[in-house]
């Protein structure tokens, strides 16, 4: 048994390719059991974000097990397979659980130590349980990842500064008024920074946010997109006196806000703070308004100041975190190391191989006119019904870990099967046989390399 992550990231795929391959949340249930019902695959957790899509998968054999994998992903999406393997990475053994660990703990992401990550993980891992797609291997490892995730970030408080504009925006925000759950915001402009904005804003429960533009459908297209309210510029002196935050982020030439237009409406305005945020080059909003008195007022060099200062401050967090990464694989190493199944499971392959290769010495005898490519289909599908009769007695021999009685259990096991588990003893003693094979045979705490 092996474990394998394929993973479709922002550093194998640009953002449109990402679109395409994303899995929707009705699509995860039935792609985790399509995919569990695949050849090969003994345990599977699929996740797909906004910048990812993940397959991590415990399968019973390296090459095959990635081959189907990457086949089921170009079957759902429409490509070829050698498309997916263009724009993928393929970790296995322990480079996947370390994968896995940085990508929890959001070593791996765009915006390095973001915490949503952590969350759709354990969703994507709690969904595949709900579906039975996990076993005794998942259930162990995706528990301690998140376990692990949750303490880095509580210890090293990778998360707590703001390392984007727009993050840090609404982070400012935050430091004047706290919560943002009621508050009224006016985003002006309607690119990619005034979404990031919004989208920063919706994670921080913001529900009352309103878009204006000088086209108005994009300022619609993006109030659409998102589920928000739009208007038209010519509303931005009554959309003023409603607001308690704004974030301006245009290409115009000229001030969208004035000092002089606040003057106009600062008699209307029933709120007594005002936030405004200019994360424009060059500016929207002009400098040192004084018409409204509890105003504040933060442009891009503020923000990149503070974005840079916490970027800092979380590479210095990343790095502890990441040094603590190996001492999690060793701990998982030790724990696969325990489970009594490994010998019986490497037994009873071995034994069905053994057997595959006596019977096509045997039709060799008996069929010595073959022709080559007769001989290779013939072997490829005795080894397809050897494995997919293996599948469920192994899955069921892999359960058997976490039972009471599960050394009396794969003791039974191994009689129905009429194999003998190796023990460590005897692999010493194939060791001074032969020295070759003992390096192959005989290796110590390599995460799930059985075979």
């Amino acid at each position: 048994m092996h474990l394998i992550a394929v993973s479709i990231n922002q550093r194998t795929a640009d953002v449109a390719l990402r679109e395409q391959v994303a899995f929707n949340n009705d699509a995860k249930r039935s792609a985790n059991v399509d995919l569990f019902e695949t050849k090969s695959i003994l345990e599977n957790v699929i996740l797909s974000t906004c910048n990812r899509t993940e397959v991590y998968a415990v399968v019973d054999q390296i090459h095959t097990g990635r081959y189907y994998i990457q086949r089921f992903l170009a079957r759902k999406f429409g490509f070829e397979v050698d498309d997916i393997k263009s724009f993928s990475e393929v970790k296995v053994g322990d480079d996947a659980v370390e994968h896995l660990f940085r990508v929890i703990t959001g070593l791996d992401s765009i915006v390095l130590g973001e915490t949503q990550i952590l969350g759709q993980m354990r969703d994507a891992f709690f969904m595949a349980q709900e579906e039975q797609t996990t076993g005794t291997i998942f259930n162990h490892l995706f528990k301690q990842a998140i376990t692990f995730a949750k303490k880095a970030h509580n210890e090293t408080d990778i998360a707590d500064n703001a390392v984007s504009v727009s993050y840090a925006a609404v982070e400012l925000a935050k430091k004047v008024f706290g919560k943002l759950a009621h508050k009224k915001v006016l985003i002006i402009g309607a690119g990619d920074m005034s979404e990031l904005s919004l989208l920063n804003l919706q994670g921080s429960d913001v529900t009352d946010i309103t878009v204006v533009n000088r086209t108005l459908a994009n300022a619609q297209r993006l109030a659409d997109k998102h589920h928000v309210a739009y208007d038209a510029l010519d509303s931005l002196p009554t959309l003023l006196a409603q607001a308690d935050i704004v974030i301006s982020s245009t290409s115009s030439e000229q001030f969208m806000i004035t000092n002089e237009m606040l003057k106009s409406v600062a008699p209307h305005r029933k709120s007594d703070s005002l936030v405004l945020i200019d994360i424009a080059v060059p500016r929207d909003i002009e400098p040192n308004i004084d018409a409204i008195a509890d105003s504040f007022t933060y442009d891009v060099d503020d923000l990149k100041g503070l974005v840079d200062a916490n970027l800092r401050e979380r590479q210095q967090a990343a790095a502890q975190i990441e040094q603590n990464i190996p001492g999690e694989i060793d701990a998982h190493n030790e724990w696969v190391n325990m489970l009594g199944v490994v010998p019986v499971i490497r037994a009873l392959r071995e034994k069905a191989m053994n057997i595959q290769a006596d019977t096509m010495e045997s039709i060799d005898r008996k069929l010595p006119d073959l022709s080559e490519r007769e001989r290779k289909v013939i072997s490829k599908h005795t080894k397809s019904i050897i494995n997919q009769m293996l599948k469920d007695p192994i899955k069921q021999a892999k359960e058997l870990s976490n039972d009471r009685k599960s050394n009396e259990k794969l003791e039974l096991f191994q009689n129905i099967f009429a194999i003998e588990a190796a023990t460590e003893e005897k692999k010493e003693q194939q060791a001074s046989k032969s020295q070759s094979k003992a390096k192959s045979e005989v290796g110590h705490g390599r995460i799930l390399s059985f075979e």
